[in-house]
């Protein structure tokens, strides 16, 4: 009996030495995936209701919050105009984005000058046009600036001409990137716009690959796949850009599957924007569709 008690003792303390450890720890804890990007909306998604005047610059980052959910947004300097470098009206655009919880990503910037001009004075007035939307880019806080790469001359002329703005952009704001999206021209020719990102050769030159802007206006048609794999190894944003739906909710025009497959493959894991452009249904509506796209693709 006496010897029966000592075992006990003894193994009960030989337990309570043991190292303590919680139930809860001990059971396995599946990981946290996280998201391979996260979704931002262009402020151009809403081009209708803002140049319509029911929707006002100053309330898009809190819509995008509060109607969408989302955590990023893409500015259009068309929509603050006159507004780059008037300080009251920036800090209430950061302070309103801030209570929101939404971070300024980046400021589309269009017609400022031709970047890519033939004419050197004629590309030294865009370089300055430029710089006021940079200065606004850094208050608020944005990690990009897109501009365009439009211009005269030969390929192979504008592509060295836009280089060189370009770089000169980038060495005026070292905090920003430089972004050139296909926009029409040139620059919805992916390998053209792969040798201008080469011909810069600067870290902080970058692209915005858009899913649906290589066939725009008359010109030659041009492999949308085809292209944004061509400006991904170069990109700092992208664009899905979306337009009509069937009822499955698949996007009608573009593979948003095969065009995800691409830029993931390439590395990315950044801001994915919606930009919604089309015209069947209402801007709110198309960028809910879009979102709801993404989210089930990611």
């Amino acid at each position: 009996m006496e010897a029966s008690r000592r075992e006990l003792l003894a193994s009960t303390a030989a337990v309570l030495a043991l190292p303590w450890t919680s139930p809860r720890a001990q059971d396995p804890t599946p990981p946290v995936k996280t998201p391979p990007f996260r979704i931002s909306l262009a402020e151009w998604s809403l081009h209708k209701a803002l140049f319509a005047g029911e929707l006002e610059h100053l309330d898009f980052a809190p819509l995008v919050r509060s109607s969408y959910g989302l955590e990023g947004a893409e500015l259009v300097n068309r929509f603050f105009e006159g507004k780059a470098r008037d300080q009251a009206y920036l800090k209430e655009m950061k302070r309103r984005a801030d209570d929101a919880g939404v971070a300024c990503l980046l400021i589309m910037v269009d017609g400022e000058g031709p970047l890519a001009a033939g004419d050197q004075a004629e590309r030294a007035r865009a370089i300055e046009n430029h710089r006021k939307w940079l200065e606004a880019a850094v208050f608020l806080g944005c990690h990009s600036v897109r501009v365009n790469a439009n211009g005269s001359g030969s390929p192979d002329e504008m592509r060295a001409q836009a280089a060189d703005s370009l770089v000169k952009l980038a060495e005026l704001a070292p905090t920003l990137n430089v972004i050139v999206e296909n926009h029409g021209g040139l620059s919805s020719d992916g390998g053209w716009m792969s040798a201008l990102m080469r011909e810069a050769g600067h870290p902080r030159v970058g692209t915005l690959p858009d899913f649906g802007n290589f066939n725009l206006g008359e010109g030659p048609k041009y492999d949308r796949y085809k292209g944004v794999e061509e400006m991904m190894p170069f990109a700092k944003a992208v664009s899905a850009k979306s337009y009509d739906f069937d009822e499955e909710g698949n996007e009608t025009t573009i593979d948003f599957e095969r065009m995800l497959a691409i830029v993931l493959a390439a590395g990315y894991r950044s801001w994915i924007g919606i930009e919604y452009e089309g015209k069947r249904l209402s801007e709110p509506d198309g960028i809910r569709r879009t979102l709801a796209l993404l989210e089930r693709l990611r």
